[in-house]
């Protein structure tokens, strides 16, 4: 199946959801009222992947692509600091940016162009560039944040996706990369992974041992609709690295013992080109997320504050132990500002889950994050519809879930800008 869809990769989205309901009706036809596990499988695959284009369809029409809805004044200024009456006399005076306006005449502004004031009022203003346009500046890092759990459901790809929009609506450069087969952060962008993303289009293409084929990473890099991201897309392909790997590693005479080594080595193609790098990676300890470990500057572990996944997390703990103590006989040392823990998909009012919180922060103290990430039907609601909490509008769910939403979320990620800042040294 997996080397059929590799196959079926490159072809146009029309021919690919075409072929993919052919396979479904060729399958039913064949094997009549008795089906293997394996035609099953195949003919869901079809019909499921089939109907997943029509829904993308629906909402993103064939000549369209996803957008980022514009920001009214008010939220400029809280985004910038710059004061509402100050963006209103530059409108006014025709002075920067040129703002569209409403139905009702408020002004509103693009995300490009927040980032044009940004830049402007950093050039004007140079004592206190920094607080209008964050990016790192000479001699800081390049941050590389790994999202990690072994568990799936977890919220890695919503922490991932929250916290690239959170970057980006507040002036930071941002690469997102997908590292998970499944593909949801590429989702969350608008690139379905069947769909949109072909062969050799994934991080895989820069990571492969096969020189010929290797593309430098740059070639991989996506822009997006979100000003300030770019994305990497992930799909089944990056699964290869997974399987590769241990042939390589069988041949002693490859350069493949530096295996944990080529997500970093090509990160550093781009380094100069973004603020931070989001790792959103598989829920598995294989060669990817090792690789990403390595490449990681920082680490968030995402945890469900529930027994199972607390055990579960347990055994993705110990795990990371001794793979990272293999990491350290073959000579590589990880050099990581901080590893944190996040609680997810949180319910206060829930007294397991309080008990659960309270015991992880007895053992981790000020490891674990103090704002958690609530369980929220505004989170679940934009999910839904391929969104964050960030790119909803007033009015299309409740106001008062929709801010309390927002406001945790935004909690979760000023404490990791806190940490980011001070592995750069900035006060």
């Amino acid at each position: 199946m997996f080397y059929l869809w590799r196959a079926m990769a490159g072809k146009p989205v029309e021919g690919r959801q075409e072929e993919q309901m052919a396979i479904a009706n060729r399958v039913e036809s064949v094997v009549g009222s008795k089906e293997d596990a394996g035609g099953k499988i195949m003919r869901h695959a079809g019909l499921l992947s089939g109907q997943l284009q029509q829904l993308r369809t629906r909402m993103y029409p064939p000549k369209s692509e996803k957008i980022l809805r514009p920001f009214l004044t008010n939220e400029v200024s809280k985004l910038t600091s710059i004061p509402d009456s100050t963006l209103k006399l530059m409108s006014t005076e025709g002075r920067g940016p040129v703002p569209s306006r409403l139905e009702n005449n408020h002004r509103v502004y693009t995300l490009a162009q927040i980032n044009e004031l940004r830049e402007l009022f950093a050039m004007q203003k140079p004592a206190d560039a920094l607080r209008f346009l964050p990016r790192r500046r000479a001699g800081e890092h390049l941050q590389v944040v790994a999202i990690a759990n072994f568990k799936g459901g977890s919220a890695k790809t919503t922490t991932c996706v929250h916290l690239s929009h959170y970057l980006a609506l507040h002036g930071y450069r941002v690469l997102a990369l997908d590292l998970d087969p499944q593909a949801s952060l590429s989702a969350m962008f608008g690139a379905q992974p069947e769909i949109d993303v072909g062969s050799n289009e994934t991080i895989y293409a820069a990571l492969r041992y096969d020189e010929t084929e290797r593309r430098p990473i740059r070639d991989i890099i996506r822009k997006t609709y979100f000003d300030g991201i770019d994305l990497i897309p992930g799909n089944l392909e990056v699964m290869e690295y997974e399987h590769e790997t241990p042939r390589v590693l069988a041949n002693k005479s490859s350069s493949g013992a530096i295996f944990f080594e080529r997500l970093k080595l090509a990160l550093s193609e781009v380094e100069t080109d973004y603020d931070l790098v989001i790792l959103d990676t598989p829920p598995s300890l294989g060669f990817l997320t090792l690789s990403a470990i390595y490449a990681a500057t920082s680490m968030i572990i995402t945890v469900h504050p529930a027994m199972l996944d607390v055990a579960s997390m347990s055994q993705f703990l110990l795990m990371m132990g001794d793979l990272i103590s293999v990491l350290n006989e073959s000579g590589a040392q990880l050099d990581q500002d901080f590893i944190r823990y996040l609680v997810t998909r949180h319910n206060p009012n829930d007294a397991p889950q309080s008990q659960v919180v309270a015991m992880l922060r007895h053992l981790f103290g000020a490891d674990v994050f103090l704002p958690t990430a609530i369980e929220s039907t505004a989170v679940e609601a934009a999910g839904l519809a391929k969104r964050s909490i960030y790119e909803l509008e007033m009015g299309q769910i409740g106001r008062d879930t929709q801010k309390r939403a927002r406001e945790a979320v935004d909690a979760v990620n000023e404490a990791i800008v806190r940490l980011i800042n001070d592995s750069w040294g900035r006060t």
